[in-house]
């Protein structure tokens, strides 16, 4: 339904079933008892070069570590010298949903050695804090 909504094909998601029906000839679904295929008719070409690929690849990359690099800004910019736990590193950049704080925050700061682990040695800790290393504090 996505697509369709993607498409202007519905006003919102679930609606507009007999538009999409109009729209499409009825060889292009598939009904079974589990699924509904759907085969959208093109007279393009979709093809894509390996320069295109590589393109698009290096700048998914680059939007990937400048994203990376402005939440790693805002992580360490709000840390002094006390050591934090996930909690409150999560309230001081305002991030309730913890895995989405701890893939797009807390792991990339570790990566770029921005940000230390209290125990290294058992980085699953209940008691594990996190610190700003001396990279982390001249980045801020």
């Amino acid at each position: 339904m996505r697509i369709f909504k993607d498409l202007d094909l519905v006003e919102q998601l679930g609606s507009g079933i007999p538009r999409i029906l109009q729209a499409y000839a009825q060889d292009s679904f598939h009904c079974s008892e589990n699924f509904i295929r759907v085969t959208f008719p093109t007279t393009e070409s979709v093809t894509q070069t390996q320069q295109d690929t590589q393109q698009d690849t290096q700048q998914d990359t680059q939007q990937d570590t400048d994203q990376d690099t402005e939440q790693v800004r805002v992580l360490i910019s709000g840390m002094t010298d006390k050591k934090y736990s996930t909690a409150e590193l999560m309230e001081l950049v305002r991030i309730m949903h913890r895995p989405t704080f701890l893939y797009n925050y807390l792991q990339p700061a570790i990566e770029a050695g921005l940000i230390a682990l209290s125990i290294p040695e058992k980085p699953t800790s209940r008691n594990q804090k996190y610190y700003l290393t001396e990279k982390g504090k001249k980045s801020q």
